[in-house]
């Protein structure tokens, strides 16, 4: 009797050690919903350097798990109001106010965009000097910021994260399948009409690689603060030293380049123009310059010429 009372002591002193969140019982339906959303919490996150956790800790919180009116309705998982620059579709809801209006999306999709879009507002601009695994601080920041009035915004959110250890797709993207997932965009679906702005930056994608098009005064020391990537990455993804000039309307790329161009350019020759490297169109097509060299069977030493013809893929 005493040895089992011991245990049962035991048990109960090892429960209460641990933190907050992994004493509470998982959901299944919280579950689901991270299933279903986590690979868009993790591609805006390599969007806009906003950690996956947090954007699925508050679409479970907003949302009720993607079960209430506003995300089953209007497909807004993260109670979104309409505010003064919306001017797309629009439903009503009791909040703060009676017939608050709130913001009404085409689909899931369209709400996380705008849900980044909208943590990119000045407000929450200091947010982004953490870092990307600092989960706390960025549940902490939020509150501060003024982004929901409950005194346990921040509480509520850490404790979601740690008891179904969202904080885990905030490490280079690992989903629980050991994928990874590409940045900013699916590539797949999108082309280079579908720009989005950050800052000052345009977004988009050129031949499937992620990329900003760079604006007067770039620097390599100046970008990776505003694009909050490292320089080093920056620097070996486009195949740059740090006293190399920018640009201005050059692609910059935040994923290493393809070997070859688009498949539209299979039989384009590029004519080169004035001014031009074999540098800066490899720049232009995506592609990483020895294998534009390597595809023209030219040395090292070539330089071209404007008229010159060149494949890209």
């Amino acid at each position: 009797m005493k040895k089992s009372l011991f245990y049962i002591v035991l048990a109960v002193l090892v429960f209460l050690a641990l933190p907050a969140g992994a004493q509470t019982r998982q959901n299944q339906a919280y579950l689901n919903y991270i299933s279903k959303y986590k690979n868009l919490a993790i591609r805006e996150m390599e969007r806009y350097h906003i950690p996956a956790s947090i954007t699925l800790a508050q679409g479970l919180l907003e949302s009720g798990a993607g079960r209430s009116e506003l995300a089953t309705k209007g497909n807004n998982h993260f109670g979104i109001k309409c505010g003064g620059g919306w001017s797309g579709r629009r439903m009503y809801k009791d909040d703060d106010q009676k017939n608050d209006c709130f913001r009404v999306y085409g689909s899931a999709t369209d709400s996380y965009e705008d849900h980044s879009q909208f943590l990119l507002k000045d407000r929450y601009k200091r947010l982004f000097q953490l870092k990307p695994t600092d989960y706390k601080g960025w549940a902490k920041g939020l509150k501060a910021c003024g982004y929901a009035t409950s005194p346990t915004y921040a509480t509520r959110l850490i404790e979601i994260i740690e008891t179904y250890e969202l904080y885990q797709y905030d490490k280079g993207g690992k989903a629980h399948q050991g994928g990874y997932y590409d940045d900013m965009y699916d590539v797949a679906n999108k082309t280079t009409k579908d720009n989005l702005t950050a800052g000052k930056h345009t977004y988009t994608v050129n031949n499937g690689v992620v990329c900003v098009v760079a604006l007067p005064g770039d620097t390599w020391q100046t970008l990776p603060k505003a694009l909050h990537k490292s320089r080093r990455k920056l620097l070996k993804y486009n195949e740059a030293v740090v006293t190399d000039p920018i640009q201005p309307g050059t692609f910059i790329y935040l994923h290493k380049k393809q070997k070859k161009a688009e498949k539209k350019y299979r039989k384009y020759w590029h004519k080169v123009q004035p001014g031009e490297s074999m540098y800066s169109i490899a720049q232009l097509y995506g592609i990483r310059v020895k294998y534009l060299y390597k595809k023209n069977f030219k040395s090292a030493a070539y330089t071209p010429k404007p008229g010159d013809l060149l494949k890209v893929r």
